[in-house]
């Protein structure tokens, strides 16, 4: 799985669908369900006050249905309450937004099929990794790192976090000592007498 990009920017998911074609690798975006329900969020002040409690339960309906797979059904369930309501063009831009993000997107929010196959649907767990790896180390006032040292250091601490370091450190002494006594190799030369 790779985690599309935090808004579902056309810009963004057509360079990483450009890339995959141009690698010959399939991917997977599924984009972050926490963008998808600070829309819903918004999109539930057009028919209830910020503080109404009414609009949790109303986030708490349409969430579950995207969830499932009925993304296009909870946004012709949000157009239909804002028609129901008459509401104005300005009235009801968050709602058209939330509309308008969930069938632009249709093909990145298949909750249930990335569910299905274990994959994460919120940046959670990749922020915290990102986080963990990289910016706890490299993000250190004054620090300057070359691209070959950085990716050292995140492949050692990678290996660290994993728990693999004990096996990984004996892989590379075997390596090391393969790369410093090379074998000779006897059946290269012949007895002459």
């Amino acid at each position: 799985m790779l985690g599309g990009p935090n808004d579902g920017a056309r810009h963004q998911l057509d360079l990483i669908q450009a890339g995959a074609k141009r690698h010959w690798v399939t991917i997977h975006i599924v984009l972050d369900l926490v963008h998808v329900l600070e829309k819903l969020r918004a999109a539930s002040r057009c028919c209830h006050a910020p503080a109404d409690p009414a609009a949790e339960d109303w986030i708490a309906i349409k969430a579950p249905r995207i969830l499932r797979g009925r993304a296009q059904q909870a946004a012709d369930e949000i157009r239909a309450q804002a028609d129901q309501r008459k509401l104005s063009g300005d009235q009801r831009t968050a709602a058209d937004k939330a509309c308008q993000y969930l069938n632009n997107n249709a093909d990145f929010v298949h909750y249930d099929r990335a569910l299905a196959a274990g994959w994460s649907i919120a940046s959670g767990v990749i922020e915290g990794a990102a986080r963990h790896l990289i910016a706890d180390r490299l993000d250190i006032t004054g620090s300057r790192w070359s691209v070959p040292g950085a990716e050292a250091l995140l492949i050692l601490r990678a290996v660290i976090s994993s728990d693999d370091f004990p096996a990984h450190w004996q892989y590379h002494l075997k390596q090391e000592n393969r790369r410093l006594y090379p074998s000779i190799d006897q059946g290269k030369y012949t007895l002459t007498a």
